[in-house]
């Protein structure tokens, strides 16, 4: 059923700048106001670095708690090096980080995964727990950026083949991002059906332009391609808002495409 869809507002949505002058919470009581059941908390739009403390993760999710919203905690780290080789300090801090938020998932970029699952039993053991500082576990997922390397399908299909032959299947999801595999000139509609079984949150957009001048769109209502991309993946999985709103009318805006996604 559709109101069985928790949709969630990604913060970039009210502008990067806006909510790096206002923090977070500001922006979370709006994700409310609108009727979100989450918020995604960027790590690269927090003022500064003092934002990531301990104690101040802890404020910011209690404050989101009670207004009723869950947490994504999202870091623009990859999972992976550029060598191909896990980036184990990448991994412990976001997971402590969003420990603290108490967030309930911790969305890294995939990086330079390489075809082989290098340091999988690592991966499975942090994920599941081990070596992460107090409180609730987050669910690790990592995203398909915009660049080749951690954008790639294939990459994706060889990770979560990789982690199943090393018997680590589950060890992490998959956040689909729908647009930003228009970058690398990828229809989101081929691929969805191959990694639909990994997907445990989606990124929703549309895009325009070309090239180095694309830009992340709200999906039109009529917008064919984007529907049939998300009847290929489970019904049941939240669903982010990662598309500006116009800032003329943020709440208006924000109200209607939290009840458009919950439908659609």
């Amino acid at each position: 059923m559709a109101d069985a869809v928790e949709i969630v507002i990604v913060a970039s949505a009210f502008g990067m700048s806006a909510v790096r002058a206002d923090g977070h919470l500001k922006w979370a009581q709006a994700a409310r106001r609108a009727g979100a059941a989450g918020f995604e908390v960027r790590r690269e739009l927090f003022a500064s670095d003092a934002d990531t403390d301990p104690q101040r993760l802890r404020a910011l999710g209690a404050a989101l708690a009670d207004l009723g919203l869950w947490s994504v905690f999202s870091t623009p780290a990859s999972l992976y090096a550029a060598n191909g080789q896990l980036d184990i300090d990448a991994l412990c801090l976001a997971l402590d980080e969003a420990t603290a938020l108490g967030a309930r998932f911790v969305k890294l970029q995939l990086g330079g995964f390489a075809g082989e699952a290098h340091g999988a039993a690592i991966v499975a053991q942090v994920a599941s727990g081990s070596g992460v500082k107090g409180g609730a576990q987050p669910r690790l997922v990592v995203e398909n950026g915009q660049l080749a390397q951690g954008g790639s399908p294939a990459q994706f299909v060889e990770l979560f083949d990789a982690l199943a032959r090393e018997g680590h299947a589950g060890a992490l999801g998959m956040t689909f991002d729908t647009g930003n595999w228009a970058w690398l000139d990828v229809a989101p509609l081929r691929i969805a059906p191959q990694l639909a079984p990994y997907v445990e949150y989606i990124h929703c957009k549309s895009t325009t332009g070309e090239g180095a001048r694309r830009f992340a769109i709200a999906p039109a209502d009529d917008d064919a391609p984007f529907r049939a991309v998300l009847d290929r993946l489970p019904r049941d999985l939240p669903r982010g808002i990662e598309f500006p709103f116009d800032p003329s009318r943020i709440d208006a805006d924000a109200a209607h495409y939290v009840s458009w996604l919950a439908r659609v």
